[in-house]
């Protein structure tokens, strides 16, 4: 063109606009986020095709082992039966007849008696409850639960330096009569039970 809109130099005028630097900008970084995600998907995948959630594993195996190989708990030693057990009836009230009484039922349910009479002084008419059982240190997980089968509310004592292996049942005020016969008999049979094995947890 001519006059004074004649062009001169060796620029020329765009006849495009411009881009916008803010729409590379933008693509740029949604790009570099969907990589990064795709990724960490990556190594999670690797993680777990390749074994990494053997800690957790391991730690509930633990578990399951301990569970699994646990055993019944029995009693720490055997129970004697009642026939092996001497006990010696003592009176300690100021009622009469008591000790013979108690006595016969006691060898009705198969003990074996041993002494039948009056209390010693350090007991005699001292025992408020309906009764103590004492006996040896031995006797503290043997002789003294079995016996206690046939009187629940009595106290149980031992006596480090006691000789022998009988038993007293020293009957206390509050006395009235033996446990029943199926009662007690029933106190024996769970008393003999040993402890069920722990239940296996779900999922081992």
């Amino acid at each position: 063109m001519g006059g004074k809109y004649r062009i001169t130099g060796n620029r020329y005028p765009r006849m495009r606009r411009p881009r916008r630097r803010g729409r590379l900008v933008a693509a740029g970084i949604a790009s570099v986020a969907v990589l990064g995600v795709g990724g960490w998907g990556t190594l999670q995948l690797i993680d777990v095709f390749t074994g990494g959630g053997d800690k957790a594993s391991a730690a509930g195996g633990d578990d399951c082992a301990r569970t699994a190989g646990a055993s019944p708990s029995p009693s720490a030693r055997p129970l004697p039966e009642p026939r092996t057990i001497t006990v010696n009836v003592l009176n300690a009230t100021t009622r009469s007849g008591l000790a013979k009484k108690t006595a016969d039922e006691l060898k009705k349910r198969g003990f074996k008696i041993g002494d039948v009479g009056n209390a010693p002084k350090e007991y005699d008419k001292k025992v408020k409850g309906t009764g103590v059982l004492l006996g040896p240190a031995s006797a503290r997980d043997t002789a003294l639960p079995v016996l206690g089968t046939q009187l629940p509310g009595a106290e149980r004592r031992t006596e480090a330096a006691r000789d022998g292996a009988a038993v007293d049942l020293l009957i206390g005020d509050a006395f009235k009569e033996l446990a029943k016969k199926p009662d007690a008999d029933r106190a024996l049979t769970e008393l003999a039970r040993p402890e069920p094995a722990p239940t296996p947890k779900k999922g081992c």
